[in-house]
């Protein structure tokens, strides 16, 4: 099938996209001009989003605000074209493949005059979206190595991965610091307690997005760290005061700043200490424009957090939502319940005033000058016969590194590490970490008797705790192990060894094994402290 040109000039700047039949896309800002030349000028300093703006009518800088979920590409392309959106959200269904995201992607891309921001939450770790992406252990096992080395390799990893199929900004890395153990909705997402840490592993984090060509997106500003409220499905009110959040919260996210991350995306929740309105944060102008503009310097595009979550609810509903959080200073409202209400609410709120005319340029801007920084002007297209080229053995293995390097031994009373079979294992996960320590060479009994118990963790209680003195009462050794939160351990006192994995992956039960049969010496530290426990940084870190 022949090559289709489509051609269009937005404020003297020609933007020209050539589609297939396969569905490949082609977009280049202009003609292409030499090195060195005005043209590569204007991209270098965003005069060409300047001089794009200017031939945009009031509907389609509206548009280019939104950035909702997609179904297939049919139903894709038809949003692109009738309401001029910014880009895209892909959740699982959008990503079966790396081959169907990437022609997707050119879909979408090719039905757009403008390029489109596809974006994804792929955090790795407990949130993940793209299931071929190589699955990396998340955040507070990065944090646990210590090593901004592999936190950058990690970012730039998947970012290579997804730019492949497509993808060209990642919502991620968390930049809260979770100092509440019974936090719902952050915990091992974040890169843990210790806000200097964290923010060396976000400011890494965004140079490796960077370094593949994906737009890193911090998040959930000014904090989601503290709470024990999941802003899906309520509205979390953060106590701190104003002096804990310059200290604990912000320094991740004036790292990220520094480190020139592309967007900050607000939280829904209310921090009375920051705004004594209490509106919530994507909604709250002394936040977003005060400390965020303000204080923090940022210059970047500040998108807002789903509008369909529970936590951003307004009277007036999720329309109202949108224009409040545009009147506050963010810039792309990201999944709004209602596209069609959404966008007309905010059209309606710049034709009546009620959004200046300024406002809404200077948000327009920023997502332009974005697309232009990632390069999204002159990019040609995913090549969906050599995406998963991307997901490569040398990422595995970066991802295996992690794993291993994450394993944290809290205590090792008796000796009871390293572990000599037979040893009977109990608990979620119980076969895939026989298999893994068989494989290591360690023999496991279905016998309770034996002389080393295992008790695998994904989550616990007093109960717990009850349960591992039993045990330890005999003359048999246990071992505590806490496959996913890393907070577990508080009920492990009982137990001569407790160990942290932050993750249950494959890769994280081979390092399990590794270190427990003393193959690999541990070199994990907790990036948080155990209430009543092991305090920040602990870790037994010689071969055991």
């Amino acid at each position: 099938m022949g090559v289709r040109i489509i051609a269009l000039v937005l404020g003297g700047v020609m933007l020209a996209g050539c589609s297939s039949g396969d569905g490949k896309s082609e977009r280049a800002a202009a003609p292409a001009a030499p090195e060195g030349t005005a043209q590569e000028s204007r991209q270098q300093t965003g005069a060409l989003a300047a001089e794009l703006i200017q031939g945009m009518s009031v509907k389609e800088k509206v548009g280019q605000l939104f950035m909702p979920t997609v179904g297939d590409a049919e139903s894709g392309k038809q949003i692109a074209k009738k309401y001029k959106v910014g880009g895209f959200i892909y959740f699982p269904q959008n990503l079966a493949s790396p081959q169907a995201a990437a022609k997707l992607s050119n879909a979408l891309q090719g039905a757009s005059r403008v390029p489109l921001l596809l974006g994804v939450d792929e955090e790795t770790g407990l949130v993940t979206r793209a299931k071929f992406a190589t699955d990396f252990p998340g955040a507070m096992a990065l944090a646990a190595t210590g090593d901004v080395g592999l936190a950058r390799s990690a970012a730039a990893a998947t970012g290579a991965e997804l730019r492949a199929a497509g993808v060209n900004l990642n919502f991620a890395p968390v930049a809260d610091v979770n100092v509440n153990p019974d936090n719902p909705v952050i915990g091992v997402r974040s890169f843990g307690a210790d806000p200097a840490l964290a923010g060396r592993m976000v400011t890494a984090s965004v140079e490796g997005y960077r370094a593949s060509g994906v737009a890193a997106v911090a998040k959930h500003f000014p904090g989601h760290g503290d709470t024990n409220v999941d802003s899906h499905t309520g509205l979390p009110v953060i106590k701190s005061s104003r002096k804990e959040w310059q200290e604990v919260h912000a320094p991740p996210f004036q790292a990220a700043v520094s480190a020139g991350v592309d967007a900050i995306m607000t939280g829904h929740l209310v921090v009375p200490a920051l705004d004594s309105s209490r509106k919530p944060a994507t909604m709250s102008e002394p936040i977003l424009t005060g400390l965020l503009r303000g204080e923090l310097g940022f210059q970047g595009v500040i998108v807002t957090d789903s509008l369909s979550m529970a936590g951003a609810e307004v009277p007036g509903g999720a329309p109202e939502a949108a224009v409040r959080a545009v009147l506050a200073g963010a810039d792309l409202l990201l999944m709004p319940p209602d596209l069609p209400a959404a966008h007309a609410k905010v059209l309606k709120a710049v034709e009546s005033g009620r959004i200046p005319a300024a406002r809404l340029d200077d948000a327009v801007t920023r997502i332009l000058r974005l697309k232009e920084a990632r390069g999204l002007f002159t990019d040609d297209g995913a090549d969906p016969e050599t995406a998963a080229q991307a997901v490569s053995a040398a990422n595995r293995q970066t991802a295996q590194q992690v794993a291993t390097s994450a394993v944290t031994v809290v205590g090792n009373r008796n000796a009871a590490l390293p572990l000599k079979g037979p040893v009977y294992i109990e608990g979620p996960e119980q076969a895939r970490v026989a298999a893994a320590l068989r494989k290591e060479g360690l023999r496991t009994s279905g016998e309770q008797k034996a002389k080393t118990h295992i008790v695998l963790v994904t989550s616990a209680s007093s109960a717990t705790r009850d349960r591992l003195k039993g045990l330890a009462d005999g003359r048999r050794k246990v071992v505590y192990v806490a496959l996913a939160s890393p907070y577990a351990l508080r009920y492990g006192g009982p137990a001569h060894a407790s160990v942290a994995t932050y993750s249950a992956s494959a890769a994280s039960l081979r390092g399990l094994a590794q270190v427990l049969t003393g193959k690999t010496p541990p070199k994990g530290r907790l990036p948080v402290s155990l209430p009543g426990g092991a305090p920040l940084g602990t870790g037994v870190t010689d071969p055991l």
